[in-house]
């Protein structure tokens, strides 16, 4: 099994804001439809929901037995349109957390009635009172320009229009690092697992998730409709393996395996879970690392809650260094490791004594 670049490529590039996954989730059907083609999935299987989470169904040998259901959500921490000045320069508000400072010196997208580039500008620091250079840069000290005059920009873009960031997909050593890793990294994987699955002895719902970087919001509809039993959620978790960080603060490290939620902010995961997890990966060789992460919260939290009788829940997590900026890093061992885990997970859950 080897990382499919070209494809991982489109998933992180295709824009897909916040309330406005249409192009990345399109992308997503055409690739469930060559499944289709395939016979591995069934046409009815696959559906969109009133909210737009993309819900792809694998059935299981047994007939009205346990449902597992994973999540990958298709948004992007992105911006949205809220004013236009004199000189056609936009405001905005965030669509998910942001680092102001990796908004520096930035390219981004402006999604009209079409697309135009747009640079992310603020004061230069040449003009800055002393005192001012000191101050960590606020998100309110940025605006995009687009390079028209205010009544050639209001031919285009709207208020309520949503903005992306520009940034290729591009291969640093053993890693990949581009924008929107989070959580299109997930995406890819629960894509490949579909792919390579074996016909799992319970139903598997693979739903493809919005607007989880504003709330958790598609994975409470889909958990709400599925009423799974059992939930594995797909995410990127942070890696701060770089130079300066002391040991407790690293949470998991690039290159050292997929990682196995035991906690974020959101959710404690089940014990039995993460103990199913641990031996599965033992058992298939597949290196793996604990992962609590104290601050962020994930679609692991909406998939453990929203159901009639709740869920016993558990999360893979890609390790990213840079997240939440247009450089976010991951190794492709991990990408790998983390599908195998995945699949055998759901190929095996029904032999584990929950």
């Amino acid at each position: 099994m080897d990382i499919n670049l070209k494809l991982l490529k489109s998933i992180c590039e295709i824009p897909g804001a916040p309330g406005r996954e249409e192009k990345i989730r399109h992308f997503i059907y055409k690739q469930i439809e060559d499944l289709i083609k395939q016979k591995k999935i069934q046409k009815n299987d696959v559906h969109v929901d009133s909210i737009g989470n993309l819900h792809v169904i694998k059935r299981g040998r047994y007939k009205n037995t346990k449902k597992i259901m994973s999540a990958a959500h298709l948004d992007e921490i992105s911006f949205m349109v809220r004013h236009i000045d004199e000189q056609g320069f936009i405001r905005f508000t965030p669509l998910g957390g942001f680092d102001p400072k990796t908004l520096t010196a930035q390219r981004v997208i402006v999604h009209g009635k079409k697309d135009l580039i747009g640079l992310m500008g603020t004061k230069p620091i040449h003009i800055m009172d002393p005192a001012d250079r000191e101050k960590p840069v606020k998100i309110s000290d940025f605006v995009v320009d687009v390079g028209l005059p205010k009544e050639e920009v209001e031919k285009i873009i709207s208020i309520g229009d949503v903005i992306t960031r520009e940034r290729d997909l591009v291969e640093v050593g053993n890693y990949v690092s581009a924008k929107s890793l989070d959580n299109r990294i997930a995406v890819y994987i629960l894509l490949e697992t579909l792919r390579y699955l074996d016909t799992p002895a319970w139903d598997f719902y693979a739903v493809f998730t919005v607007q989880e970087e504003v709330g958790l919001r598609g994975a409470q509809v889909a958990a709400h409709t599925i009423n799974p039993d059992f939930a594995i959620n797909l995410d990127t978790t942070i890696a701060y393996d770089t130079p300066g960080a002391a040991e407790y603060e690293k949470c998991t490290q690039l290159g050292k395996g997929t990682a196995i939620k035991i906690m974020d902010s959101s959710v404690i995961c089940d014990s039995r879970m993460i103990e199913f997890m641990k031996t599965t990966a033992d058992k298939h060789n597949i290196p793996w690392q604990p992962e609590i992460l104290v601050s962020g919260g994930t679609d692991t939290a909406p998939m453990q809650r929203a159901g009639k009788h709740g869920a016993i829940v558990g999360g893979i997590s890609v390790p990213t260094r840079y997240i939440h900026s247009v450089i976010e890093t991951v190794s492709k061992q991990d990408v790998l490791h983390s599908i195998q885990l995945l699949k055998h997970c759901i190929e095996e859950i029904h032999t584990f004594k929950f």
